[in-house]
């Protein structure tokens, strides 16, 4: 993992110190909110409908022990208890008081976490695949890039007020588990001639106007990638519109201009800024690799773990589900789910992060991941300590085998938290997961994403989904649209509105419709949602939503 220089560690403490100052004058009234608006955010600071929203930074979402510790230090001293993962990599601590935010984040530099550029008009958090320097299918591990792009992007003084906040997500597999054709700037690691590079795509996104983002460069050599990314982003800065918030994303850009103008354009702009590089930027990333050399692996037999496979059902039925191929002999990647039945998605306890911590730092060489979906990776376990970490996780309610299942859902906050929020989310995700977990239809289903979003901004991915929902108020009432056919993989797709939206309650109904038309309409067991979806097309699918639509055409025949 990526240690702070002094360099690192000084500018982190001189920003929170500049932050302490700046709170201190909101609270004695020498700031109005107003004016102190854009100061928080450029530190992560966030007034949402009950009390101030701190989101903590996790860099390309990879964690030490000691940095989750913390993180469920500040959520026992100055939270309610809990933090919430986002699916953006982050954390975010609902109840902080004001007063505290400084301490927090001077806290949070002890563990080399911080806030920064988690808000405001910016580059955003880089975000990664979770299965990063771990998984069987990885080209190259992408976390030392990642870095690099942070320290790049970090007070850049050219992008610190950019028209529109701006998202960047890098994969080293050719299978995206990174959404990053979601993404205002996606990195899809590739070779060309035995040579590693990027795949660049540009101006993904979802919100209001989703768009999946295009490809500018087929095959980009790791070395040009920083001056690239410094052209793609200057070329946006320069055009991107600041007349409407709503069209000031690089995906309107790209739509407005079209992809070859813009490719145009960047090319012309990194020729010039190439130069002026020199080699520096791969210097510097040499110096990051270091920090990123793979763990010991041990060898030694797995029969611990093939007697628990052998001989224990509820084992079995978990790593069937939760655990992932990686590439050393004799290890997995455990994926830890954080969406019990009935439990908010994405929260995770103080208890519950200690014991994660620990786990971490016994069985795990102390490295943790936080996915997008909302869940936590020990990236590195060895498959005799398997049967011994599925029984801690039991004791503290994270043994849910569901990971990829229907219960396994992506939600945003909703209306419970969030300002933006025009309908809830997580009741309705709590409400589906327990429904099927009653009808012991989960494993049956097989592979299924459901995402919720509670406004059209789109926190939940619900517009990749296989089946997404969008909450949205309809004269005062809270109203579901769903979309099907959605994908975040490599295979991008934008999911299909199927018609009118449903009322809170006739939600689960319609979803229980659906998904009982897809085990009477697919091929085998074998036929996953989406893949039935794209044989069949919308059709069948929309008459399991809408009864009452075949109910009246039979009438009129």
């Amino acid at each position: 993992m990526y240690q702070y220089s002094d360099f690192d560690a000084a500018f982190v403490a001189s920003r929170n110190s500049q932050f302490r100052q700046q709170v201190e004058r909101r609270i004695d009234g020498s700031l109005t909110e107003d004016e102190f608006r854009p100061l928080r955010l450029m530190n992560g600071l966030y007034l949402q409908l009950h009390a101030y929203m701190l989101r903590v930074a996790i860099p390309y979402g990879t964690l030490s022990s000691t940095q989750l510790r913390q993180l469920a230090y500040v959520a026992q001293k100055w939270d309610r208890g809990y933090g919430h993962f986002t699916t953006r990599q982050n954390m975010q601590f609902n109840w902080p008081k004001l007063s505290d935010v400084p301490d927090i984040l001077d806290a949070l530099a002890k563990v080399q976490l911080h806030a920064i550029q988690t808000s405001g008009n910016t580059i955003r958090n880089v975000t990664a695949d979770h299965f990063a320097g771990a998984a069987a299918d990885e080209i190259a591990d992408p976390r030392p890039v990642a870095e690099l792009i942070r320290q790049w992007s970090t007070d850049h003084p050219e992008f610190q007020f950019l028209p529109r906040k701006f998202k960047i997500a890098i994969t080293g597999s050719p299978n995206d588990r990174a959404v990053t054709k979601a993404h205002d700037i996606g990195l899809r690691m590739v070779e060309q001639n035995g040579e590693p590079g990027f795949e660049v795509i540009v101006g993904g996104g979802l919100g209001r106007t989703p768009m999946i983002g295009k490809v500018v460069r087929d095959f980009l050599p790791r070395a040009d990638l920083l001056p690239y990314l410094e052209a793609i982003v200057s070329v946006w800065n320069l055009l991107g519109r600041r007349d409407n918030k709503f069209k000031s994303r690089i995906k309107i850009t790209v739509h407005e201009h079209g992809i070859d103008d813009i490719r145009a354009r960047v090319e012309e702009r990194f020729e010039t800024l190439k130069p002026a590089f020199n080699g520096v930027d791969q210097d510097i990333l040499a110096g990051i690799e270091a920090q990123f050399a793979p763990p010991e692996f041990r060898v030694g037999p797995t029969d611990l773990y093939d007697a628990a496979y052998a001989n224990d059902p509820v084992f079995r039925s978990w790593a069937d589900t939760n655990l992932a191929a990686h590439r050393a002999e004799g290890y997995a990647i455990v994926q830890v789910s954080l969406k019990k039945q009935g439990e908010t998605p994405g929260d995770a306890s103080t208890e519950q992060m200690r014991l994660l911590a620990d786990l971490a730092e016994r069985y795990g060489h102390d490295e943790l991941r936080i996915s997008h979906e909302q869940n936590v990776i020990l990236p590195h376990v060895h498959k005799s300590d398997l049967p011994a970490i599925h029984a801690e996780l039991k004791a503290q309610r994270l043994a849910t085998a569901n990971i990829g299942l229907i219960s396994d859902i992506i939600a945003c906050p909703g209306m419970d938290y969030c300002t933006l929020a025009t309908a809830r989310s997580i009741p309705i995700a709590q409400e589906i997961a327990t429904r099927f977990d009653e009808l012991k239809l989960e494993h049956d289903i097989g592979a299924l994403k459901i995402k919720i979003s509670g406004c059209i901004n789109a926190c939940g991915h619900h517009h990749v989904g296989h089946i997404g929902i969008l909450g949205l108020d309809r004269a005062g009432v809270e109203n579901y649209q769903i979309t099907l056919g959605g994908d975040h993989t490599e295979t991008a797709a934008l999911g299909d509105r199927t018609g009118r939206g449903f009322a809170a309650d006739e939600v689960i109904p319609a979803i229980e419709r659906l998904i009982h038309a897809y085990l009477d309409l697919r091929d085998d067991r074998a036929e996953t949602f989406l893949d039935a979806y794209r044989r069949l097309g919308a059709d069948p699918f929309k008459a399991a939503l809408y009864p009452e639509k075949q109910e009246s055409r039979a009438n009129a025949a």
